[in-house]
């Protein structure tokens, strides 16, 4: 079976470890997934990822954070733009997500970056994520 969107596969498996409070979840790795994660890690949602390399395409290693008593950081993480239907953004329609609680990750010229870089960047792009 072919997997059509391996960035939904991530959010996913993410999804799924965050739910059952799983400390360290393992994704196949690609260089558009470590961007997502650096994102992720830059504004705070995960606490740390490695990249360990296999025989085949290597694997990416997410360390979920979590708060003192447990408690979730990340509430929701869904896929905005899919295969079937890209959503592109400019700098000026980039609006903050719960009044900067939130984040959205960006593919653009300059890298994956997040809603927040974006607007100091002046850059508009391709929005992947949604994290709250």
């Amino acid at each position: 079976m072919t997997m059509t969107d391996p960035i939904a596969d991530m959010l996913t498996r993410i999804r799924n470890a965050n739910i059952n409070r799983t400390i360290t979840v393992e994704v196949p790795s690609s260089k558009i997934k470590e961007g997502i994660a650096a994102a992720l890690k830059r504004e705070g949602f995960v606490a740390e990822f490695l990249m360990t390399p296999d025989d085949k395409q290597g694997m990416l290693r997410i360390t979920l954070k979590y708060g003192p008593d447990r408690e979730r950081v990340i509430n929701e993480i869904r896929r905005v733009s899919k295969p079937s239907c890209r959503i592109y953004r400019g700098v000026d329609e980039i609006t903050k997500v719960l009044n900067g609680f939130g984040a959205e990750i960006y593919s653009t010229t300059q890298g994956i970056l997040s809603d927040r870089e974006c607007r100091e960047k002046q850059v508009g792009g391709e929005v992947l994520l949604m994290v709250k």
